[in-house]
C-alpha cells in the first residue's frame, strides 16, 4: 500500500516538474556584478532552489553541531559533578 502511495506522489511530482519546465522554457539573462549570461528560466529557478536547499542545510548542520556540543558539555560536568559528590560523601564516611 505505502509502495502505490509514494509510487504515485513520485510520478505526481515528476509530472508538475515536467509541466513547470515545459512552461518556463523562456531564455532570461542574469547580471550579477560584472557577469553576464543567458539561461532558461527553468533551470534558473532550479539553480536558485538547489543553492538555497544547500545554504539550508550548511546553516541546519553549523547549528545542530553547535547544540550537540553544548549538551556533550553539560553532560560532561553533570558527570564531574556527581562524581565529585560522591566522592566527598565516601571522604566524610
Amino acid at each position: 500500500m505505502t509502495g502505490n502511495i509514494r509510487l504515485i506522489l513520485t510520478l505526481t511530482l515528476i509530472g508538475l516538474i515536467v509541466v513547470f519546465s515545459i512552461q518556463n522554457v523562456a531564455v532570461v539573462e542574469v547580471q550579477f556584478l560584472f557577469w553576464s549570461f543567458a539561461t532558461r528560466r527553468a533551470f534558473l529557478i532550479f539553480a536558485v532552489l538547489a543553492i538555497g536547499v544547500i545554504v539550508g542545510w550548511v546553516i541546519h548542520s553549523v547549528h545542530y553541531r553547535a547544540q550537540r556540543r553544548d549538551f556533550e558539555k553539560q553532560s560532561d560536568d553533570r558527570k564531574r559533578q556527581e562524581q565529585a559528590a560522591s566522592a566527598a560523601q565516601s571522604d566524610q564516611q
